[in-house]
């Protein structure tokens, strides 16, 4: 599989609140299944998914990157504030300070004057010895990191026992040995997702289907198989209030990376033509007639133009205080009354209990108000064919090689890269960690993670916080309101 395959699944639910990497979004290969430079997002800084979106594991290694990184802050603020090194810790050198040292000395270029370009002075040295990769449109010390960790989950999901562990771990294991077994994935062809439609109503692009369960697809394809249709549900922790989860509904649907490359057709004429030609050729695999095929797919992108219209753009996006609403689900109900949300939210969500006062915080009221709009003047049979094609899309990853190849000659359009040659463990540890992140994390962390981990990087992160309080007691140019402020949200950190 296209090491560009599971970024352009990632990035299908991952068109939301901007980040400070939306600005890569137009850059990134599709190289999640061994990298970690695609953002997932189904559930919320933590999920999935098609183009661009970190999953769990990968948010679990940058995190443990951020540790340390503001650990370094730490020490310079310290300095700042006219600390000597008498009464701190001394020195570092352990074997880690000593390697992380080296690693950074390595990465600089001292040649260059840094005051005439900071960055060639900091990255020089990082980016003479790191040449892009064959296949890649990008490469960081992000991917590095992650195929050495790939390496290592490959040795324990295939030599490990795990009989005694829990029923996650074992499923985990399972899953990856069976994503090897390419033999039996090329016996099984389409079969798999030709059944699983017909299970769940069946598709007017290829064959009978049930005109009146769109609430039933609906619930299906976004909850057990993460297609997200028409927007993103998770649970993650509220922002406003890091103490709590709460539900989270954003805006979803598209395909392409960006809603430019529907709305800018000119520009994107070449990206267009190999994605109709991609929907297809997987339309004809799982059994449709070309000229049928070709109509209801041309209607199919069309759907998704009319959703890239009301999407909201990133750049709007960039201020979370503006987008985040919090409201009832019967608030929600009111606001989006195409969709059934309590029968859809405690389908998605079960076995939660949910009841019509659960709070939910919105991230594109706007768009939910449109897209409801847009779903009730829509025909039935054209919602159901959307539906249907994002489980398509999903699934092309379990399929066999057909498929692979179909999605290959659309990625190429995309980012101008050809398939790299990654060997096959290696796609299915990014399968495996897109769809089992959690266990696939905790096998990593029980295998690697000293026991003491967890205290040191508490202790540095308290460091860090007082260092922060303190700082703020010493800024002049801020008012007393806007320090207890800043107190306040510091107090509400977990």
């Amino acid at each position: 599989m296209s090491l560009a395959l599971q970024d352009l699944r990632n990035t299908m639910s991952s068109y939301k609140r901007a980040t400070f990497e939306e600005d890569d979004v137009s850059d990134a290969t599709a190289d999640t299944a061994s990298s970690p430079d695609a953002v997932e997002v189904g559930f919320r800084k933590g999920g999935v998914d098609l183009l661009g979106r970190r999953t769990r594991l990968e948010v679990l290694l940058s995190v443990l990157l951020l540790v340390s990184l503001l650990a370094l802050l730490t020490c310079l603020l310290l300095l700042g504030l006219g600390f000597s090194s008498d009464s701190g810790r001394g020195l570092c050198l352990t074997e880690a300070c000593v390697s992380v040292a080296a690693q950074m000395g390595e990465a600089m270029d001292r040649n260059v004057d840094p005051c005439s370009d900071f960055y060639q002075f900091s990255c020089g040295g990082w980016v003479r010895k790191n040449p892009l990769p064959d296949g890649r449109s990008r490469w960081s010390t992000f991917n590095s990191i992650w195929e050495q960790n790939q390496a290592l989950l490959k040795h324990l999901l295939e030599n490990g026992t795990f009989n005694g562990s829990s029923e996650a771990e074992r499923k985990t294991q399972s899953y990856y040995l069976s994503c090897l077994n390419t033999q039996r994935i090329e016996e099984l062809g389409a079969q798999p997702l030709v059944d699983l439609i017909a299970k769940i109503g069946g598709w007017n692009m290829t064959g009978p289907w049930d005109k009146d369960n769109f609430m039933e697809v609906l619930k299906v394809v976004s909850g057990p198989y993460r297609a997200q249709p028409f927007f993103s549900v998770g649970v993650s922790a509220d922002p406003k209030n890091s103490n709590s989860n709460v539900i989270q509904v954003d805006q979803s649907g598209l395909f392409l990376p960006s809603r430019d490359y529907y709305l800018n057709k000119t520009a994107n004429e070449k990206v267009l033509v190999a994605y109709l030609d991609y929907m297809v050729e997987l339309g004809m695999l799982l059994g449709g007639e070309r000229s049928s095929t070709l109509i209801q797919m041309q209607q199919i992108l069309e759907f998704e133009t009319a959703l890239a219209n009301i999407t909201v753009p990133q750049d709007q996006r960039r201020d979370e205080e503006k987008i985040y609403h919090k409201v009832t689900i019967a608030e929600l109900q009111l606001l989006a009354p195409a969709v059934e949300w309590l029968d859809f939210l405690s389908a998605s969500l079960s076995p939660l209990d949910l009841n019509d006062t659960e709070s939910v915080v919105l991230y594109a009221r706007e768009y939910l108000q449109q897209v409801s709009e847009l779903i009730n003047r829509t025909d039935r049979s054209l919602l159901n064919n959307y539906m249907m094609w994002t489980l398509a899309q999903k699934s092309v990853a379990s399929l066999d090689q057909r498929f692979e190849n179909a999605q290959d000659k659309l990625l190429e359009s995309l980012y101008g890269t050809k398939k790299s040659c990654t060997p096959r463990w290696q796609t299915c540890i990014g399968n495996t960690d897109d769809t089992l992140g959690f266990a696939l994390g905790a096998l990593f962390v029980k295998a690697t993670f000293d026991k003491h981990s967890k205290d040191i990087a508490e202790e540095m992160i308290n460091e860090i916080r007082s260092a922060f309080k303190d700082a703020l007691d010493r800024l002049g140019w801020m008012d007393q309101h806007t320090k207890q402020a800043a107190k306040d949200k510091d107090s509400f950190l977990r």
